[in-house]
C-alpha cells in the first residue's frame, strides 16, 4: 500500500541526503526512516491502535535512537499509549519544534 503523499514528504524531510526511507523490518513491514544510528516512524493518524503498531514497529530497532513524530495535537496521547507499552523513545511534533521524552 503506498504511503500518502504528505506522510512521504514528511518522512524525506527527516530522512534529509544521508538517511533512508522505507527500510524494511522484521515481519515484512518497514520503517519510516533510518538515519544513522537514528530509527523514526511518523503517524499522522489520531488513531491510538495504529500509533501503537508504529511504537512497536520502533521498538524493534535494539541499540537505535527511536523518535515517534505524531500532530501536534497527539503528543500527549502518543506519551501515555508509548508508557503503557514501557517504550524509551522520544516523542516529536510532524516539524520537530515540541518534543516529549518516555523513559
Amino acid at each position: 500500500m503506498p504511503k500518502q503523499q504528505q506522510q512521504a514528504r514528511i518522512a524525506g524531510r527527516v530522512a534529509g541526503s544521508r538517511g533512508r526511507t522505507e527500510v524494511s523490518i522484521s515481519g515484512k513491514r518497514k520503517l519510516d526512516v533510518k538515519k544513522g544510528n537514528i530509527a523514526t516512524e511518523v503517524e499522522r493518524s489520531s488513531d491510538p491502535k495504529r500509533i501503537g503498531r508504529a511504537i512497536a514497529r520502533l521498538q524493534t530497532q535494539g541499540n537505535a535512537r527511536k523518535e515517534l513524530r505524531v500532530p501536534q495535537n497527539d503528543l500527549s496521547k502518543a506519551v501515555e499509549i508509548a508508557k503503557k507499552r514501557g517504550a524509551k523513545l522520544t516523542i516529536k511534533n510532524l516539524k520537530g519544534s515540541q518534543s516529549r521524552r518516555v523513559r
